[in-house]
């Protein structure tokens, strides 16, 4: 049953129904999502005059918002938010980044940073939906072209998984690379294709433009994100909001690492016999090119 506010399957999960219709909501319904994305447990446990008074937004505001994401009411909307608060991992996030707070020693700082990389990874892993995910590895597989795209902090991790890539596949692109023309990229970009963005906050309008122009030109997105309020979502066919919080003045990417690790491993399992023969072909080449040091 598709979801007819969006034409795509019905998503379940507190953070997908906010992202999938965020970009079309009006500004007070967006205020109100922000808060209900930010503080499930409250909502979950708190009256709606409660979380009204907290917001600054009428009670009437949470109504209109539930019916926008397709609730039949606001309790169906709580109720929901109350599965969240049960499936989350035991508040892993909030125990790391309070861990060693204030030690500002290499033994603390790395306590703090090993920690909430650790709790972002438990955090996907708990929240990532398995069918979603075998989906994308799906439309990946069976692409005409896969192009790939990234900018600003996430260029390095885009052209790492064109780096796995290579080995098993002959058909992804990085897109735009090196300053290059992102619409020299795009150009021919149509059905059959798929475009896989990462893009983190704040969002690189080039990736929010990429994703929207793909979407147009009939080719399926997969967007790869830190928040539902990131613009391309509404443009994602294959939309992964991944945990990057860090105790750091920047974001952590190692959890976005381990989906695209995951997802690449998955691509290659769905067609095994292939995949290993090109990766005998590609260390063949490598070989005989003493690309890498022997003793």
């Amino acid at each position: 049953m598709q979801d007819p506010a969006t034409d795509r399957p019905p998503v379940h999960r507190l953070e997908d129904r906010i992202a999938a219709l965020y970009g079309s909501l009006p500004m007070q319904l967006r205020r109100a999502a922000d808060y209900v994305a930010a503080h499930p447990m409250d909502v979950a446990s708190r009256s709606l005059r409660s979380i009204s008074a907290a917001s600054d937004l009428p009670p009437a505001t949470y109504s209109r918002l539930a019916k926008a994401l397709g609730f039949d009411g606001y309790e169906a909307l709580r109720e929901l938010c109350r599965q969240t608060v049960e499936q989350r991992a035991d508040g892993f996030a909030d125990k790391a980044v309070k861990l060693g707070q204030g030690d500002a020693t290499a033994a603390g700082i790395i306590a703090r940073q090993t920690n909430a990389v650790i709790a972002n990874i438990q955090t996907l892993q708990v929240q990532l939906d398995p069918a979603r995910l075998d989906a994308a590895a799906k439309a990946l597989g069976e692409a005409r072209r896969v192009l790939l795209f990234g900018a600003y902090g996430s260029t390095g991790i885009v052209e790492y998984l064109a780096y796995l890539a290579q080995y098993s596949q002959d058909n992804w692109i990085l897109a735009g690379r090196m300053g290059g023309a992102l619409g020299a990229s795009l150009a021919d970009i149509g059905t059959g294709d798929v475009l896989l963005i990462v893009t983190k906050s704040p969002y690189a309008r080039r990736s929010i433009c990429a994703a929207q122009l793909a979407r147009t030109q009939g080719a399926q997105v997969i967007v790869i994100t830190d928040s539902h309020s990131c613009p391309a979502m509404v443009h994602a066919d294959f939309p992964f909001i991944v945990p990057s919080d860090s105790p750091q003045f920047f974001s952590s990417y190692a959890a976005t690492l381990t989906l695209l690790e995951s997802l690449m491993a998955l691509v290659v399992s769905r067609d095994p016999n292939s995949s290993s023969e090109r990766i005998r072909q590609v260390q063949a080449r490598n070989n005989a090119l003493e690309e890498f040091w022997t003793d």
